[in-house]
C-alpha cells in the first residue's frame, strides 16, 4: 500500500463544499469519481478540512491510501484528464503511510476577497464579495491585529459546531488594498465553523460604523456570537495555504 498526498485547487461555485453530501455535488465526490476511473477502484480520500458551499481553494491537500503503482506524475495527469475544469490536481507525491491530511496539518491560511466598487464585474461573479461602501484598508488592518494571539473565539463561531474547544491561535491577520480589491489574509493553527467569514463580517461592520472601532478585544472576551458582526458571504473565501511540518514545498 502507498499513501499519496494530492495538492489540488478548485473553484467552489458549483459545489456544496469539499465533503460528500447526499443529493448535492461536492469536490470530494468529483475527485473520488476521477480516482475510480484512473485506479479502477473507488478509494477513500481524506481531506485536510471541510469547506462550505461556494468556498474556493487555491491550495487544498488530501491523501489516498492505494495499491496503485502508477507514478505520481501519471496520477497527476490522469486525474486532471477525468476531473471537471473547475478542479485541478497541481501536485502528487508519496508520503509516509501514517500521514493524515487533516491531523498532520499544523496551520492554514485563508484569503478573503472584497471587490470594493459599485461597478460589477461579470468575470468575478461568484469569486468575491461585492461591497459598495468605501473601505479603509489601512484602518481595518489596524483593527484586525486584535485577532492575533491565542484566544477563545467562541464569539466568532456559528452554531452547529461540535468542537470540544473554541480556543485557537491566530498567527497573523492582514488587510491590504490592490486597486478596487480588498484582500484579507489570516493564518492560524485551526479555524472554527465560519470563523473567518465572521471575522471579515465584523471588520466590514466596523467599517460601516455598525460596530464600534477598537472593540474586537471586548467581543472576543464576551464569548457572545451576537456581539460579533455578520457572516460574510462564502464566495469571497479561499483556502489559500495548508501547512505541514517539514513539507514547506507543498503547493
Amino acid at each position: 500500500m502507498r499513501n499519496l498526498l494530492l495538492t489540488i485547487k478548485y473553484l467552489g461555485t458549483a459545489y456544496s463544499g469539499w465533503q460528500v453530501q447526499v443529493n448535492a455535488p461536492s469536490v470530494q465526490h468529483a475527485l473520488q469519481d476521477a480516482v475510480e476511473k484512473l485506479f479502477c477502484v473507488r478509494e477513500n480520500i481524506v481531506g485536510c478540512s471541510r469547506t462550505d458551499a461556494g468556498v474556493h481553494a487555491n491550495m487544498y491537500c488530501c491523501n489516498i491510501r492505494t495499491e496503485s503503482n502508477l507514478p505520481c506524475d501519471v496520477v497527476t495527469r490522469g486525474l486532471n484528464a477525468y476531473l471537471p475544469c473547475d478542479i485541478s490536481v497541481v501536485d502528487c507525491r508519496e508520503v509516509d503511510y501514517d500521514f493524515h491530511a487533516r491531523y498532520d496539518c499544523i496551520g492554514k491560511e485563508y484569503m478573503y476577497l472584497i471587490r470594493n466598487t459599485s461597478v460589477p464585474d461579470p468575470f468575478l461573479h461568484g469569486r468575491c464579495w461585492s461591497f459598495n461602501k468605501r473601505i479603509d484598508a489601512e484602518f481595518l488592518n489596524k483593527q484586525a491585529q486584535a485577532y492575533c494571539g491565542t484566544h477563545d473565539f467562541k464569539a466568532f463561531c456559528s452554531s452547529g459546531s461540535s468542537v470540544q474547544s473554541t480556543v485557537r491561535t491566530v498567527k497573523s491577520f492582514s488587510v491590504v488594498r490592490e486597486n478596487d480589491m480588498i484582500k484579507m489574509f489570516v493564518e492560524a493553527d485551526g479555524f472554527l465553523y465560519n470563523m473567518v467569514r465572521i471575522m471579515v463580517g465584523t471588520l466590514t461592520d466596523i467599517s460601516l460604523g455598525k460596530i464600534e472601532a477598537d472593540t474586537i478585544d471586548d467581543i472576543i472576551d464576551s464569548l457572545d456570537r451576537s456581539r460579533a458582526g455578520i457572516t460574510a458571504p462564502p464566495q469571497g473565501l479561499y483556502l489559500n495555504k495548508v501547512i505541514y511540518k517539514g513539507c514547506e514545498d507543498i503547493g
